[in-house]
């Protein structure tokens, strides 16, 4: 996605002011002072100096207490609090908590509760209770945003806002479908092209009024693809066109404030590289599951996909948990030592903000088992303790804040493919597109080998190598951009599952992959997805060696393409499974099945080594490292995911900005331990 650079520079200087106010990291978190006595709000203050706490989000959740009936805006608590965090040198993150619309308002006007695919209704209680086409609730919400505008412009606390929380909600009700039905028309100049984009000839589905378009709710059995994928289109841009109504009216009143709202992990609904064109900087919620081994990798990933959908900008982690959360069936606790490494390793991929929800402990409502900066317990408890470790660690490292990394390998991360993948419909209904990125993925991580995501509109022309995990849709602009980029001179590898289908999620003629049949000189007559999940194929490598493959595998024919390896077993023993074409300048590989782990290892680290790309540092499995530069200086952070020391060779010495000693040569890492290493000059 390619932003605007008088747009980008505008960002970066907001967020450069507002570090600069800062004093380097925004450190702090959720605070929702409402759930508590005012006295319990000068503790907070004396308690979040002490823990380095230099900003937090205000508001999230307190429209109800802002304007408690219809038109009548109640802002003396909140001003009261802002004044006590300002006194006490606090910054505020100010939120518009349209995420939770009033009880009052919905008693008014019921309908604007969302209402879902199965026709039901989405209960008032929760949040996100709301259908964001519904034009009341669009009008007091901007209401809303308007009245904070005017109060807080010029509060001397204020230092960005906080549009909404977590956009998500999707609605097939009355309000949603008039708007659809409008999304679609604009996009469709006639009917018969919209017939012609969904195919609508198949099972008889031809629309001849406008009036006959509706939202795609639950059907008996199955519902068109591309009719559907049109509406996850309309969710992301409806929710979008909401947030940027608002973000306009806070700009009026503070145009130097930098606005954003907050992403989440693996988020289906929204095309986050459409949103993140919006924002000032790019904020995430981010949660890995303790039990799980790899969480750290999905965390990984989710921290550079942050980092990459603004170009490479500084991002920020708008919340995280210090120890347990409430949302799954069993709740494990961080290990000690756990959250400081994780708000490390976002720093390393180029946060500049670890915030956590939240700084007290709720004592009631539904997430009251929801760990926080200060729990149940108090602050003599080991979390507050490593919280306020960190806090002071962070006030001495103020030069890394703004300072980026930089990666020629990218791997395509695209809404449209993920989408039009999981509609259903297809030979294997269960795969899991960010799963399939993942695999691919966390080969590069083990590695140190550093990555960008991409999405399938941007420019590739500065990477090396560039990889195509399960790109299921690919338009014909985006087709010749990635044949383009091999004719160049650009490395590609290609998965199986991409290039399948076209922008109307209709399938590309001629053999798969369409779209890129000519650029990998191979093409497949047949999918062969594996029966069961234990079922295995050999593999035979063309140098002699050896895999297997399962899951899903394909006929696949070579044209121009050599042979890197073959099925060795199975209905398609003796055929292609892994192909390496040279195309113009450059090559493209293609992985028809999915490979056991050691063999995709293989395949990618040939292709990166033949593209001279080269690891941040070489390192025991568990070391992660990455370099960030700027102001004429490199910082590496080290950090070690294993339990067990670890020692690791640092070919360039440094002073570590956390310890203030030199280190150099062979060094032993602690259990989760961390180096930030301003790196000598060479």
């Amino acid at each position: 996605m390619t932003i605007d650079k008088q747009h980008r520079r505008a960002a970066e200087e907001r967020l450069k002011h507002m570090h600069q106010q800062l004093g380097g990291f925004a450190y702090g978190g959720d605070y929702n002072p409402e759930q508590w006595p005012r006295e319990t709000w000068l503790e907070d203050a004396r308690l979040m100096q002490e823990a380095g706490v230099n900003l937090v989000t205000l508001g999230v959740f307190s429209w109800s207490r802002m304007e408690p009936s219809e038109g009548l805006y109640d802002f003396a608590w909140l001003d009261d609090v802002m004044g006590i965090l300002h006194e006490n040198g606090i910054g505020v993150d100010l939120a518009i908590p349209d995420a939770v619309p009033p009880a009052w308002l919905i008693q008014q006007h019921p309908d604007i509760l969302p209402e879902l695919a199965d026709g039901s209704t989405f209960g008032f209680g929760s949040r996100q209770h709301c259908d964001v086409s519904h034009p009341v609730y669009r009008a007091k919400a901007l209401a809303l945003t308007e009245r904070l505008g005017e109060h807080y412009a010029e509060h001397p606390a204020l230092r960005m806002w906080h549009v909404g929380n977590e956009y998500g909600p999707v609605s097939y009700g009355p309000w949603a479908d008039k708007a659809f039905r409008e999304w679609v028309r604009e996009k469709y100049a006639s009917l018969d092209e919209l017939n012609a984009a969904w195919s609508t000839d198949v099972w008889g589905q031809v629309y001849s009024d406008w009036e006959q378009v509706h939202v795609p709710a639950q059907p008996r059995t199955w519902s068109n693809p591309s009719r559907r994928l049109d509406f996850h289109r309309f969710t992301s841009d409806s929710m979008l066109r909401h947030f940027t109504a608002e973000r306009d009216v806070l700009r009026r009143h503070t145009p130097d404030l930098p606005i954003v709202t907050n992403f989440m992990r693996f988020f289906k609904n929204n095309d986050y590289w459409a949103w993140a064109a919006e924002e000032d900087a790019v904020a995430l919620d981010i949660y890995p599951d303790p039990r799980e081994d790899e969480a750290h990798i999905a965390a990984a990933l989710n921290f550079d996909l942050m980092r990459s959908l603004r170009g490479n900008q500084p991002w920020m982690v708008m919340e995280q948990a210090t120890g347990a959360v409430s949302q799954w069936s069993v709740n494990v606790s961080k290990l000690p030592g756990k959250m400081r490494l994780g708000s490390y390793q976002a720093i390393a991929q180029g946060s500049d903000a670890i915030l956590f929800f939240q700084w007290r402990q709720a004592k009631g409502g539904t997430e009251r088992f929801h760990s926080a900066m200060i729990s149940h317990a108090g602050t003599n408890t080991r979390i507050f303790r490593e919280v306020t470790q960190l806090g002071q660690e962070l006030k001495n490292l103020p030069q890394l804040v703004g300072t980026r990394s930089t990666a020629s390998v990218a791997v395509v991360f695209d809404w449209d493919c993920w989408w039009a993948l999981e509609l259903g419909n297809s030979p294997r209904s269960d795969l899991n597109y960010p799963a399939e990125v993942l695999r691919y993925y966390k080969h590069f991580f083990h590695a140190n080998v550093p990555v960008d995501f991409v999405d399938t509109k941007t420019d590739l022309s500065s990477y090396d190598l560039v990889v195509l995990p399960a790109s299921f849709l690919l338009g014909d602009e985006a087709a010749q951009r990635f044949t383009d980029y091999v004719a160049g001179g650009g490395r590609l590898v290609v998965s199986y599952l991409s290039g399948i289908v076209d922008e109307n999620n209709t399938i590309r003629l001629g053999g798969y992959p369409g779209a890129l049949r000519t650029v990998i000189g191979a093409w497949s007559e047949e999918m062969h997805p594996l029966a069961g999940d234990a079922e295995q194929v050999k593999l035979s490598f063309a140098d002699g060696g050896t895999g297997s493959a399962g899951y899903w595998t394909e006929h696949l024919h070579a044209e121009e393409a050599e042979v890197l390896a073959s099925y060795g077993s199975g209905r398609l023993a003796g055929f292609p499974a892994v192909t390496r074409n040279r195309f113009g300048d450059g090559s493209a590989v293609y992985i028809s099945a999915r490979l056991d782990e050691g063999s995709l290892d293989r395949i990618l680290r040939e292709e990166w080594q033949q593209a001279d790309v080269e690891p941040v540092i070489d390192a025991p499995r568990g070391i992660q490292a990455r370099r960030r530069s700027g102001g004429g200086r490199d910082y590496l952070l080290v950090l070690n995911h294993n339990d067990a020391p670890t020692g690791v060779d640092l070919a360039d010495g440094g002073t570590d900005l956390l310890s203030a000693q030199h280190v150099g040569g062979r060094v032993e890492l602690p259990p989760y331990g961390v180096l930030v290493i301003e790196e000598d000059p060479k």
